[in-house]
């Protein structure tokens, strides 16, 4: 029935209504400018309507932490046809199927709904199961990960709940195919790699993609990179870090290992640019300190002490270990028009990663270029090919990390490498693979 409505508006060129369901572009992050990339791409398809509808709040009101992007002033959705409609608040049961009856109003042919973190299972897994029963509209799970990086005791409930009737997954990796296999062991799942998939009453169809390359974000060809490394006491070679700070990206090994392989340097400067994730209220507020108890309680008893990243704080080991002057930091929330600027002005990107599904920091290199330094981890070794588009480091070796600096600066990549590897992951071929069924 979905691939006979799919051929019937295509003949009667009908505009097939795509909604793309996760963070609008009033949200800070890469699943919001992900999710507005997409949309975007699906709105330059011949004969498309494309709907974002988005979170009003995407998570438990105690959760202490501001999401809405309140910097930026670029609208990443000028010059397009796409509709926003911020409907879904995750306290609010109600909304959710509110917006399961709107998803259904519009006469959505498909829905892509962005999976970043389990506790999203709740309402996620209600509007998809009001959707299976009530449509024949074709449920795409596109999956940045399967299970969270911090694997609390609670995530397995809320993935269990939350996106097992979907018809299709899009996975990035074969390391989340391998994830989701093994997570739903008695469930049937037919891999593809062009986008087409069958109807089938005992598989469900998993597409192999990949993340493609930002094109919110473009370099300026007038920006004066001197000036800039000038006015910031930039040296020679920069090694960047950018992007939320939290723990499974490593900063603090990424310190370590700057520090070690600095240590007879004077040329090398390492920018971070990236908001502290659990940094962003006012503490002084009774509101954020009622929040943080809260928050804290409820992580004592789901999640393990190692993984609670609350009391994360990397950057205090720039000044323990003597390299202030080596080190630039702006620990802010980087506005989307000023991105560029701390790419344009690196020479490779520091993804010293804990563990690792396909990033958006990795995705956002390619669009300018840039090589990319990172662990031996997650889905790295299948897109970063060593030696060629980037260097590959030891998990957990500070020394190898450090190792892998230093032959950065020995044995330049050259940017032309990077290209090769990002011509083919493009927001065109991707948005094309969704609309082949």
């Amino acid at each position: 029935m979905k691939k006979l409505l799919s051929e019937l508006k295509q003949v009667s060129r009908m505009p097939r209504t795509i909604v793309c369901f996760g963070p609008g572009p009033m949200f800070k992050g890469g699943i919001s400018n992900y999710n507005t990339s997409l949309a975007k791409a699906l709105d330059k398809q011949p004969d498309t309507d494309v709907h974002i509808v988005s979170w009003t709040q995407q998570y438990p009101a105690i959760v202490p932490r501001e999401f809405v992007d309140k910097s930026s002033k670029a609208d990443l959705l000028e010059d397009t046809n796409v509709k926003v409609t911020y409907l879904t608040n995750y306290n609010n049961p109600s909304s959710w199927f509110k917006t399961a009856r709107l998803i259904k109003e519009l006469g959505a042919e498909k829905i892509i709904i962005q999976w970043s973190i389990a506790i999203q299972g709740l309402p996620v897994g209600r509007m998809i199961n009001w959707l299976k029963k009530h449509t024949e509209i074709e449920v795409i799970v596109d999956l940045h990960f399967v299970l969270q990086k911090e694997k609390s005791s609670i995530d397995r409930f809320f993935l269990s709940i939350g996106i097992g009737n979907a018809d299709t997954y899009l996975v990035h990796s074969l390391k989340t195919f391998e994830e989701l296999k093994a997570f739903y062991p008695k469930k049937q799942f037919e891999l593809v790699y062009d986008g087409v998939r069958e109807s089938s009453n005992t598989k469900q169809n998993v597409v192999k993609l990949y993340h493609p390359i930002y094109d919110l974000f473009q370099p300026d060809e007038g920006f004066d990179v001197e000036q800039f490394k000038k006015q910031h006491g930039l040296r020679k070679h920069v090694f960047l870090f950018f992007g939320f700070i939290r723990k499974y990206k490593g900063l603090h090994q990424a310190i370590e290992a700057f520090a070690e392989m600095a240590k007879n340097r004077d040329d090398v400067s390492f920018l971070i640019c990236g908001e502290s994730f659990w940094n962003t209220l006012d503490n002084t507020k009774w509101q954020t300190k009622l929040k943080n108890f809260l928050f804290s309680t409820a992580k004592k008893i789901f999640l393990s002490k190692q993984d609670d990243e609350q009391n994360y704080r990397p950057l205090e080991r720039i000044k323990e270990l003597g390299i202030e002057d080596k080190c630039v930091v702006f620990n802010e929330f980087i506005p989307n028009e000023d991105v560029n600027k701390y790419f344009q002005v690196s020479d490779c990107v520091v993804l010293y990663y804990l563990t690792a599904t396909p990033s958006g920091i990795e995705s956002l290199s390619y669009n300018f270029n840039l090589p990319i330094l990172a662990t031996r981890v997650g889905h790295f070794p299948e897109t970063i090919k060593d030696g060629f588009n980037g260097y590959l480091a030891e998990d957990r070796d500070v020394q190898s990390m450090a190792s892998v600096m230093e032959k950065y600066i020995n044995e330049p990549l050259p940017r032309s490498n990077v290209a090769e590897i990002a011509k083919d992951l493009s927001w065109e071929n991707y948005a094309k693979a969704i609309l082949a069924s």
